[in-house]
């Protein structure tokens, strides 16, 4: 082992060539960035060499790491090349796991841990610098943790050194964003790599085509295999697809963050001897970890994020391709020890039209811990902070009132006694309050457990259901067949550090829904029409498999969900009861009146509910509702009818048309009389029509005129006369209707005789506007339309005056129209 420690501290890595320069400027600058590629060793070689730095003085060295896996793998290399055991001078702390001791120089953490650290003592008195690795994978609690200790270094620690390290991030504007930090920048390890590209067939299988491929390469490559596949189902599928047909001395390992931590490190570890390994992974082994032995990649070119929508506040796992920053990581895998290949299993075209990066998690994740954890720094509005990419407000405003239905902030936005309290548990917002609460109840145990299944993965099959109860039941049995046990000894260890997983308590589960119930509110689903059918009080649609034990439930609370926008998939669930609602729910329980419109009836319906968000809790017709419930009823039912289905009379069409024809002209100055922007504003000119009505009979009978008046002042009233009259004054002294109902209108319809004489043609709304005539024969046919009277007379007259006098020979065709007299009948009788 010292002999082999050795050999490692010896090997020269790009990294040792940019120590110099690095030191040079953490001497000088209190923040510096530093951009290496993956195989440089910036993640190993940094933080050794910062012990001796001067600036030091004895404190620690913090290095923040986006995963457990790499936390552990960096500490255990580190501290093998100093030929030592870890928690020496190099140690580290996860989630219920610390390897560290007074001799520890150099800690390395996850990045939710920092966050712990600073809001426990902003100054991080400990601590000479904080390190920021493989930041370009832009994480939610990385960038959290960035943002506080860069206000802790301006505030307090002037002194406190931040090195941002990262491999593909467009560094100039962190550099930017941080004063003009400066930039170190190192080469990448120079072992070439050989890029295949081996798309699939039309119609094949992904993940037929991974498994002919990986059995490609055992042919044509040596050396072991890393294959990138989007989860841990993906990672099984490949593996029953590879596992019968493997040579003897292949062993195949998954590497996923579920799996225990001894597991993960198996993975990692070199093949024994001569033997091969194909290890199938996540993006877990995308970055921050060398898996030695590794010559290919084979890459699947597709990632699962969880993106978070605020709209429903649920969350949903995507399946996405990559971008091209997290191709090029996955593929300088295969050369961090020699030269290697990579296969990407997609086309040229495909990695063309990459995304150049993965958006940053703070833009698509739900922010309830962001915003709780701001809270207790001191602050409410996100821009007080230093973001590269600031929250999206829906986003904020999303966990905002989730937090303020948790009671963890108060009307403000400012954080309670009971929301620095749920911060200590170092969970979920919602489960940390399941957690208080269910101490409050005496139900210690059972919120343990509880939260402890709902952090960690299911512990059982989807074919098991989705009852949550079925889950704690089998976490307290020896006899539960469809359970995993290595997951279970997971969720018993971190039930255990939250005060449950006890192995003497008995399987009573009551009380678990209710428990359920104060953590997701949002969630209490009711049963609708159809079996497994739910409606939830957050107003979305939801659903279970029809044999799913639970379908057939009145009353459920979802704890998992799959975020989809219209009926939601429910995965983890528990049985409620309306008595449980009404005990730990009735300060959320709302009394309201609601006016409904009854399409049978022909009238509105006044209602008094009692209602849990959108769900209807109980329901009673008020038989004399108030006058202002009528008419919030009848308007309602007006905006879902529309307005087509009106009555309305040729004159009220006429005059809506004609204000429409002033909006078409003065858009700024006249309001609009389309449907769309009449429903928008129906309380402002409708509403005061409906005193004293309940039935749309009675509607209809409105003076419809006036109403539609009532969005026009009075010199506006005025005006759409002179400038759209309803009628023109013809040449024989009499007035014909316009029509402007008609599209490209208004429209004249009058004899062509009753037009002799009349030269220029008629305009209104002061000129802007030409009148459409439509020229009508003797016995009112048409013959002709224009929009320009003088040209008809010159041009198209002749040729009508040939075809009609013959066949109307009592009516006048003169060869001058405009010399003649208009006429309306027939041609004067001869004098005998």
């Amino acid at each position: 082992m010292m002999a082999a420690a050795r050999r490692r501290r010896n090997v020269s890595l790009p990294i040792h060539a940019t120590l110099p320069q690095l030191l040079s400027c953490l001497e000088q600058h209190n923040t510096v960035l530093l951009q290496a590629p993956p195989g440089a060793g910036k993640t190993t070689v940094v933080p050794p060499a910062l012990l001796d730095a001067p600036w030091r003085r004895d404190r620690r060295i913090l290095m923040l790491e986006p995963r457990r896996l790499a936390t552990r793998s960096a500490a255990r290399f580190m501290a093998r090349a100093r030929c030592e055991a870890v928690g020496q001078t190099v140690g580290y702390r996860v989630r219920l796991e610390s390897r560290i001791s007074a001799a520890t120089r150099i800690e390395i953490v996850t990045e939710g841990i920092l966050t712990r650290m600073i809001q426990s003592d902003p100054e991080l008195p400990g601590y000479a610098a904080v390190l920021f690795d493989e930041f370009h994978e832009r994480s939610l609690n990385a960038d959290l943790g960035l943002a506080l200790v860069r206000e802790s270094q301006q505030a307090l620690r002037e002194d406190l050194r931040i090195l941002v390290m990262s491999a593909t991030l467009e560094i100039e504007a962190l550099s930017r964003l941080f004063d003009d930090a400066p930039v170190v920048r190192s080469e990448g390890r120079l072992h070439p790599v050989d890029v295949v590209y081996r798309a699939a067939r039309p119609g094949q299988d992904l993940l037929a085509h991974v498994a002919s491929c990986v059995r490609h390469s055992l042919r044509e490559d040596r050396g072991s295999i890393l294959v990138f596949l989007p989860g841990a189902s993906e990672i099984r599928r490949v593996a029953a697809l590879l596992d019968d047909g493997l040579p003897g001395h292949v062993d195949l390992v998954p590497l996923y963050g579920d799996l225990s931590g001894d597991a993960q490190d198996a993975a990692i570890a070199p093949a024994p001897g001569d033997r091969r390994k194909i290890v199938l992974a996540t993006s877990i082994a995308e970055s921050s970890l060398t898996i030695e032995g590794i010559r290919v990649v084979i890459d699947a070119g597709r990632q699962r994020r969880a993106r978070f929508d605020p709209n429903s506040g649920m969350t949903r796992l995507v399946t996405s391709r990559l971008s091209r920053a997290s191709a090029d990581q996955r593929s300088g895998r295969a050369g961090r020890l020699e030269a290697g290949r990579c296969y990407r299993l997609w086309s040229p075209a495909e990695q063309a039209s990459l995304a150049p990066f993965d958006p940053p998690e703070i833009l698509e994740a739900d922010l309830a811990p962001l915003v709780l954890e701001l809270a207790l720094w001191g602050i409410s509005n996100p821009e007080e902070l230093s973001w590269l990419d600031p929250p999206p407000k829906p986003h904020w405003e999303q966990a905002s009132e989730l937090l303020k239905q948790l009671d963890a902030l108060d009307a403000s936005g400012v954080i309670t006694e009971h929301g620095r309290e749920m911060l200590e548990f170092g969970l979920n917002p919602r489960l940390a309050h399941l957690l208080i609460e269910g101490r409050r109840r005496g139900k210690d145990a059972l919120a343990a457990d509880l939260a402890a299944l709902l952090s960690e993965r299911d512990i059982m099959s989807q074919r098991s259901g989705c009852d949550l109860a079925l889950r704690y039941r089998a976490l307290h049995s020896t006899t539960a067949p469809t359970a995993h046990r290595g997951r279970i000894a997971q969720v018993r260890r971190l039930a255990r550090s939250l005060g449950g997983g006890r192995q003497d308590q008995s399987d009573d589960d009551a009380g678990l829904g209710l428990l359920l119930a104060l953590a997701f509110p949002d969630r209490i689903a009711r049963a609708r029409d159809r079996r497994g059918r739910f409606r939830l009080s957050n107003g979305r649609g939801a659903y279970l498999f029809e044999d799913d034990p639970l379908a057939g439930a009145a009353w459920l609370v979802a704890a998992e969900l799959d975020g989809q926008a219209r009926d939601a998939r429910i995965f983890l669930a528990a049985e409620l009861s309306e008595a449980d609602i009404e005990s730990v729910l009735a300060a959320r329980i709302q009394i309201a009146t609601v006016a409904e419109w009854d399409e049978q009836r022909g009238t509105v319906r006044a209602l008094q509910r009692r209602m849990l968000g959108a769900l209807v809790l109980e329901e009673t017709e008020l038989e004399r509702p108030d006058p202002a419930t009528l008419e919030a009823g009848l308007l309602d039912a007006m905006r879902r009818r529309g307005l087509e289905g009106l009555k309305w009379s040729e004159s009220v069409q006429q005059w809506r048309a004609r204000a429409r024809t002033a909006h078409q002209l003065w858009p700024d100055d006249w309001p609009d009389f389309d449907d769309e922007a009449l429903l928008a504003e129906l309380d402002h000119w409708l509403a005061p029509f409906l005193a004293g009505k309940q039935r749309m009979s009675e509607v209809e009978k409105i003076d419809w005129i006036t109403a539609l008046k009532s969005r026009l002042d009075y010199s506006q009233q005025r005006q759409l006369d002179d400038l759209l009259p309803t009628s023109l004054a013809l040449p024989t002294g009499r007035s014909a209707r316009l029509d402007y109902r008609v599209e490209n209108g208004p429209v004249l319809a009058v004899k062509l005789q009753a037009l002799f004489g009349l030269s220029a043609h008629p305009h209104l709304a002061q000129g802007r506007l030409p009148v459409v005539i439509h020229l009508l024969s003797p016995a009112g046919r048409p013959l002709a339309v224009t929009a320009d009277l003088e040209s008809f007379w010159k041009n198209a007259y002749p040729e009508v005056r040939k075809d009609m006098r013959g066949r109307y020979p009592k009516h006048p065709w003169p060869e001058d129209p405009l010399t003649a007299s208009p006429r309306e009948g027939v041609k004067h009788p001869r004098k005998r």
